[in-house]
C-alpha cells in the first residue's frame, strides 16, 4: 500500500485517472438519457411542452448549478465517498423515470438524479487532480473525456431500453451504476489517500495562502464569466444549429442529428488534444486562443452548407471542448486549497448559467430568428477572448 500512496501522490497514475473517469462516464449517461426521452414522456403522462420543459430544466440546474456547494462541503470534511455515491444515486434516480406514475413524482425522481450528478462532479474533479502529475490539464482531459463520451452514448441506451422495455427500460441505466459503485467504493481507500496529503498541507497550498483571498476571487470570478461565455456557445450550438439546418436550410433531420452528433464526438477529442498543448505552452494562453480562433470558424460555418458544414461544425466542436478541463485547472490553481469549490464553479455554476442563456436566448430566435442566434454565438467568443485577457493569472501559474 506504501508504494501505491506514493505513485497516487506524485506522478501521472492514468489507472486511477481511468477509473474515476468512468464513472464520470455512467454518471454522465443519465444526462445524455432523459433528453431523447422526453418526447415519450410527455405522450404517457400527457404533459404540455412548458411542462416537459420544465423537467429539463430541473435536471439541469440540480445536476450544475448546485455543484459549487457539494464542492464547499468537500472542502470543508472531505467527502471522497461522494464519489461512488453520486454514481449510484444519479443512476438509481434515472432508473426510476419509467416508473413513475404522476409528473410530480417524476420531477423528485429527476430531481434526485441530478443531485447525484452534481456531488460526483467536484469531488471527482478534485481527486483526478491529485493523479495528474505535472500534467494537469492532460490528466484531467482523460476523466473530462468520460463524460463526453456519457453524454454521447446516452441516449443510445436510453432508446435500447425504451425499445426493449417501453419507459420501464430506464432500469438499464441502473446495472451500469451499481456496478461501477461497488468498483469505486472498493478502489476507494486508496483514492483517498491524497485526501490525507491535502489536509497536511503542501508547499504550493501554503505559498498561494500568503495571497489574501479576496484578491483571488477576482480572477476566478473573470474565469466564471469567460466560462460562462464558452457554454453559452456551446449550449446555442446544440439547441440551434439543428433548427437551423432544418427551418432555415431546409436539410432532412437526418442531417441535423448527424451535425450534433459530430459536434460532440469532436469536442470528446478535441479534450484530449488540446490538453497536453495547454500543458506545455499555458493554460490561460490556450484558453484565449481558441476563443479567439472559434469566432472566425463558427462565422464560416454560417456561410456554408454540405459536407463544408459538417467539418467546420466538427472543427467548432474540437476548439470549442478543448478548453474544458485546462479553464479547471486553472480555477484549482487559484484555489488549490479549496479545490472542490473550484471545480464545481467551473463545471457546474458556470456551464448551468450558460444553460440558463441558452434558454434567454430562444427568446431571441422567437422574436429574430433562429440565424440572428447563430450570429449572436459566432460573435460571443470575442467577448470570452476579451475577458480570458483580463484574466491576472500569471502568479498563479508559476505554483505547482
Amino acid at each position: 500500500m506504501s508504494g501505491e500512496k506514493t505513485q497516487t501522490q506524485t506522478g501521472f497514475h492514468l489507472g486511477a485517472l481511468a477509473l474515476l473517469g468512468l464513472g464520470h462516464l455512467v454518471t454522465d449517461l443519465t444526462q445524455g438519457g432523459l433528453p431523447v426521452l422526453l418526447p415519450f414522456i410527455r405522450e404517457a403522462l400527457g404533459l404540455s411542452y412548458a411542462a416537459s420543459g420544465a423537467i429539463l430544466m430541473t435536471s439541469n440546474l440540480t445536476s450544475s448549478v448546485v455543484q459549487p456547494i457539494f464542492g464547499y462541503l468537500s472542502d470543508r470534511w472531505g467527502s471522497t465517498w461522494l464519489i461512488p455515491l453520486g454514481v449510484v444515486v444519479a443512476t438509481g434516480g434515472f432508473s426510476a423515470v419509467g416508473f413513475v406514475s404522476n409528473y410530480w413524482m417524476l420531477l423528485s425522481v429527476v430531481f434526485l438524479s441530478g443531485l447525484g450528478v452534481a456531488s460526483y462532479h467536484p469531488e471527482g474533479f478534485k481527486t483526478a487532480r491529485f493523479f495528474t502529475g505535472r500534467r494537469r490539464a492532460t490528466g484531467l482531459s482523460l476523466f473530462s473525456v468520460g463524460g463526453n463520451l456519457g453524454i454521447a452514448l446516452g441516449p443510445t441506451l436510453a432508446i435500447v431500453g425504451y425499445e426493449w422495455l417501453g419507459l420501464k427500460g430506464t432500469i438499464l441505466f441502473l446495472a451500469p451504476g451499481v456496478l461501477v459503485c461497488g468498483i469505486l467504493a472498493r478502489a476507494l481507500r486508496w483514492l483517498s489517500l491524497p485526501q490525507k496529503e491535502l489536509s497536511q498541507g503542501g508547499s504550493q497550498r501554503e505559498r498561494l495562502s500568503q495571497i489574501p483571498i479576496g484578491s483571488r476571487w477576482i480572477p476566478l470570478s473573470l474565469l466564471v464569466c469567460a466560462v460562462t461565455v464558452r457554454s453559452l456557445i456551446h449550449m446555442a450550438i446544440l439547441a440551434f444549429v439543428p433548427f437551423y439546418l432544418v427551418d432555415v436550410l431546409k436539410s432532412p433531420a437526418s442531417e441535423a442529428g448527424k451535425m450534433v452528433t459530430v459536434f460532440l464526438l469532436s469536442g470528446a477529442v478535441g479534450t484530449l488534444l488540446g490538453a497536453p498543448i495547454a500543458d506545455r505552452f499555458g493554460h490561460k494562453r490556450y484558453f484565449v486562443a481558441t476563443m479567439a480562433a472559434l469566432s472566425p470558424v463558427l462565422w464560416w460555418f454560417l456561410g456554408s452548407d454540405g459536407t463544408v458544414a459538417l467539418v467546420l461544425i466538427a472543427i467548432a466542436g474540437g476548439i470549442l471542448v478543448s478548453s474544458f478541463s485546462v479553464t479547471i485547472v486553472m480555477a484549482q490553481r487559484i484555489l488549490p486549497e479549496r479545490l472542490g469549490m473550484a471545480s464545481g464553479l467551473m463545471v457546474g455554476f458556470a456551464i448551468g448559467m450558460g444553460g440558463i442563456g441558452a434558454t434567454v436566448m430562444g427568446s431571441v430566435a422567437d422574436v429574430w430568428g433562429v440565424f440572428t442566434v447563430l450570429r449572436i454565438a459566432a460573435f460571443l467568443p470575442l467577448v470570452g477572448t476579451g475577458i480570458a485577457l483580463a484574466i491576472p493569472y500569471r502568479s498563479y501559474a508559476k505554483e505547482g
